[in-house]
């Protein structure tokens, strides 16, 4: 599966799932420890965010806490098929254990790479709103994932690399309910900087590590070089395409404290002659960053930057879930 505009991607999610997003309320924003001080002192000399761009801000993080609850929060297994009968239920004897739901729901049966769910009898379950006894599972990687809907929960079968699994989303989530928000460092506009796009012009690939331990040969666009603090930094692109807006999964020194480990999601507006706005205050937590069943990339070797960046999203470690 290609990670560029990978499916947790907000971008890429929208792209696959061809859903709007609606806005709802940020939490507000606190800041801690040696890169919350520096971030301080680089704002002494920051320019002052302007309304509009306050305005744009404030939409993207609402856009942000919808996608999380709309697709990520809401996720309430993950569960990786072998091959024959997979039994499942509510019942902890399943070898497939569901938050909720029959105790005895039924059986996956997956045969080479086809997933076939039969339910149990007398056990209700719909797709496209008729009922359903027994069906085959068209996975997420089809474009027209089937999803089963049984009580709250949503079923569907994923694929990641040679792995075939039953994910589970529960539509009446407490964790959904329950979410206070991302924090934010504050905003600092010595963080919003212009790069140039060196092209990659022999298509080259590079290899993007994911949680699963898999890794996958992603396209690139190219190298963005750019100077933070006046040192020179330069970001590999991960599957984004110039025309749209380039795409990165990066970490850096703030990722041993402050921000996600495994790195942070970023995304651009279209590369204008040569050059392109990267603002790190929108930088952003993966998926995996609140659930355990998501299956993010890794920042590439490529993109493991040598200085702090205290911009963007930060990440609370007493919450982990990797």
């Amino acid at each position: 599966v290609s990670i560029g505009r990978w499916p947790f991607s907000r971008r890429g999610h929208r792209e696959i799932m061809k859903s709007g997003l609606k806005l709802a309320a940020v939490t507000v924003i606190v800041v801690s420890g040696a890169c919350g001080r520096a971030a301080a002192r680089e704002n002494a000399s920051s320019p002052t965010p302007d309304a509009a761009y306050l305005k744009s801000y404030d939409k993207w993080k609402a856009e942000l806490v919808d996608d999380l609850k709309q697709n990520w929060l809401s996720l309430a297994g993950l569960f990786w098929l072998k091959a024959g009968e997979n039994r499942f239920g509510s019942d902890p004897t399943n070898p497939i254990v569901f938050p909720k739901g029959p105790a005895q729901a039924g059986v996956f049966a997956l045969d080479g790479t086809i997933v076939t769910m039969n339910l149990s009898p007398g056990v209700r379950a719909t797709v496209d709103d008729k009922p359903v006894t027994t069906i085959k599972l068209q996975p997420d990687i089809s474009g027209h994932p089937t999803v089963v809907e049984l009580g709250s929960l949503r079923i569907k079968a994923i694929v990641r690399g040679q792995r075939i699994g039953i994910r589970v989303k529960d539509v009446d989530s407490e964790a959904v309910k329950n979410y206070r928000g991302p924090v934010f460092f504050p905003i600092d506009l010595s963080y919003r900087v212009k790069a140039t796009l060196v092209p990659n012009p022999d298509k080259k690939t590079v290899d993007v590590p994911n949680v699963l331990g898999d890794t996958t040969p992603t396209a690139s666009a190219g190298v963005v070089v750019f100077k933070i603090n006046g040192q020179e930094v330069r970001l590999t692109d991960l599957g984004g395409n110039p025309a749209k807006g380039l795409s990165f999964v990066f970490n850096d020194l703030t990722s041993k404290t402050d921000t996600y480990p495994g790195g942070r999601f970023l995304e651009t507006d279209p590369v204008v002659n040569g050059t392109v706005e990267i603002d790190f205050n929108r930088a952003y937590s993966p998926p995996c960053a609140v659930t355990p069943y998501a299956t993010c990339p890794l920042a590439p070797k490529e993109n493991r930057l040598a200085v702090p960046i205290p911009a963007g999203e930060k990440y609370d470690r007493t919450q982990a879930h990797h």
